[in-house]
């Protein structure tokens, strides 16, 4: 990306793995490189004149938690406007709202997004599925020495979150209610998002709970994906599902530290339907945009529809060793003219269903679907 744009944004929740990438490509520069953390008084202190700071410097810069000084970004579209420039700035950022607002109105056309996860099944591998399962994809919990060590790591990165980096973001609520409100929504794990009813319970108008939702997405810590519509004579679900983005957390949030109480716990299904819908966008490196869910009010559904041009892939997820072809499927096969739906299962074997619908186990569904 950077030998295409002169700004390239990394984006993801904090602790994701942002900063170690950026070290690691940094000593891979061919040049100099100049670091700045916003989180560092130092740097702070460096960065008071951005343009006399920065307008001499060449090679790689590198700008940690840029969303904390969101006047930089008309400063670095003066910079990278020069003729000749011999400059690259690599801008890392935990997905706040006022970044991605920044970077659109000062830096369109200059610069190029990268959304960054935590690890997927595609790097641990099948055979590590269910400690990554049950810990997530967040580094420093996935390596953590023990489950319990695991499940610690991610109270206390909740407890940040919820204390420091959500009201940082502009989230008007206090550090408890904002922990009850991600809860609830831990508890909606895999439905699809009711304003209204959410909204009675937790005490506050549909447009509260709204702007709410948006900031913990603002900050990838839950993921809205959207319904499809198609134009066929049934009502069909405008709603979008909810989950929270990372397994691991989700666990937390439920209280769940160990294999046995996830396996025990009313939400073991939805649970593994976010981790296996996480592990097929990320094998087929979808956009927000392309992935959706659909759903009538007759009761017709599919858990996951991933359209790019002219494709249309459906999936749904089992957590089953022997998944059956239902209804729905047949339904949403024919009315969507979808290509196939690829059932991801907990089982070992690839078989056939019926015609276009086929079992995928998940541990080795990166050999197995591809949007080529």
């Amino acid at each position: 990306m950077l030998g295409q744009f002169p700004v390239v944004s990394i984006l993801g929740a904090r602790q994701v793995g942002k900063t170690t990438l950026a070290r690691q490509f940094s000593e891979s520069w061919n040049g100099p490189t100049h670091t700045f953390d916003l989180e560092n008084p130092a740097d702070i202190a460096r960065l008071s004149e951005p343009l006399l700071a920065l307008e001499r410097l060449e090679g790689l810069v590198v700008i940690d938690e840029a969303q904390l000084n969101p006047d930089l970004f008309p400063v670095l579209r003066v910079l990278v406007d020069r003729p000749a420039v011999h400059v690259r700035f690599l801008l890392l950022g935990s997905a706040s709202p006022k970044l991605v607002r920044g970077i659109s109105e000062s830096l369109a056309g200059r610069v190029a997004a990268l959304d960054l996860d935590g690890f997927g099944l595609s790097e641990v591998g099948g055979d590590h599925m269910e400690p990554l399962w049950l810990r997530g994809g967040f580094p420093r919990s996935y390596l953590a020495s023990s489950d319990g060590a695991s499940a610690t790591w991610r109270e206390e990165f909740i407890r940040s979150v919820v204390e420091r980096d959500l009201p940082g973001l502009g989230m008007p609520l206090a550090a408890a209610a904002i922990r009850r409100f991600w809860t609830m929504l831990a508890h909606l794990h895999g439905q699809v998002l009711n304003l209204s009813e959410l909204g009675r319970a937790f005490g506050v108008s549909d447009t509260a709970v709204r702007r709410y939702v948006d900031f913990l997405a603002g900050a990838y810590l839950v993921r809205q994906l959207q319904p499809w519509h198609e134009n066929i004579s049934k009502r069909q679900v405008r709603s979008p599902k909810l989950y929270v983005a990372d397994s691991g957390i989700l666990h937390t949030l439920l209280g769940l530290r160990t294999w046995a109480d996830v396996e025990q716990h009313p939400k073991v299904g939805a649970s593994f339907e976010g981790f296996a819908l996480e592990a097929v966008t990320t094998r087929l490196a979808s956009k927000p945009e392309e992935c959706h869910f659909w759903a009538t009010h007759a009761g017709a559904e599919l858990d996951l529809v991933v359209v790019r041009g002219n494709r249309r892939l459906g999936f749904e997820f089992k957590r089953s060793a022997a998944p059956r072809v239902t209804k729905s499927m047949r339904i949403a096969l024919e009315d969507l003219k979808l290509d196939s739906i690829d059932v991801i299962h907990l089982g070992s074997h690839v078989f056939p269903l019926a015609d276009g619908i086929r079992a995928v186990p998940v541990r080795s569904l990166g050999s197995h679907i591809s949007l080529r």
